[in-house]
This record gives structure tokens, C-alpha cells and sequence, in this order.
């Protein structure tokens, strides 16, 4: 399960077997129990999420957006394509 980044006590990873066949690109969110799955394109939104509430979910995606580029050129390079 590859960590992309960490920010503000969360987790931002995917797992290495995303699926048969993969799903586009996401990256998952965790922290303490709390889940998040965040679709990267075209432009991150929200896949599914538990335990967040509304005001952190906004902050993930503004994370997210902000850290788009490396997280996937990190699903890229780990899934190669």
C-alpha cells in the first residue's frame, strides 16, 4: 500500500491492487477510523467516504487538488501506465 503523502495527521495512499480491471485514479484518505476514496480525474471529487465530516472532506479536496500532480504521477509510476 503505497503512501503517497502524509498531511495534517492523514494518510494519503492506494493500494497496490486497485482492481480487475483498475479503476481510474484515486487516492484513498485515512486517519484514527476515518475513511475517504477521492476520484483524481478529471478533477478530484468526492468517490466515498466514512467518518469525515463535511468541513474535513473540504479540506481533503483541497489538498488533493493542491497535490494532484504527485499523486498521480505517483499512481503512474507505481502502476505503470
Amino acid at each position: 500500500m503505497p503512501v503517497v503523502f502524509r498531511d495534517a495527521g492523514l494518510r494519503y495512499y492506494f493500494f497496490s491492487n486497485e482492481g480487475a480491471p483498475r479503476e481510474p485514479p484515486h487516492v484513498h484518505v485515512k486517519s484514527s477510523g476515518r475513511d475517504a476514496k477521492i476520484w483524481l480525474e478529471p478533477e478530484p471529487s468526492l468517490a466515498e467516504s466514512f467518518g469525515f465530516n463535511s468541513r474535513e472532506l473540504a479540506r481533503i479536496l483541497q489538498v488533493v487538488a493542491e497535490n494532484r500532480p504527485r499523486i498521480l504521477r505517483a499512481w503512474h509510476e507505481h502502476f505503470g501506465n
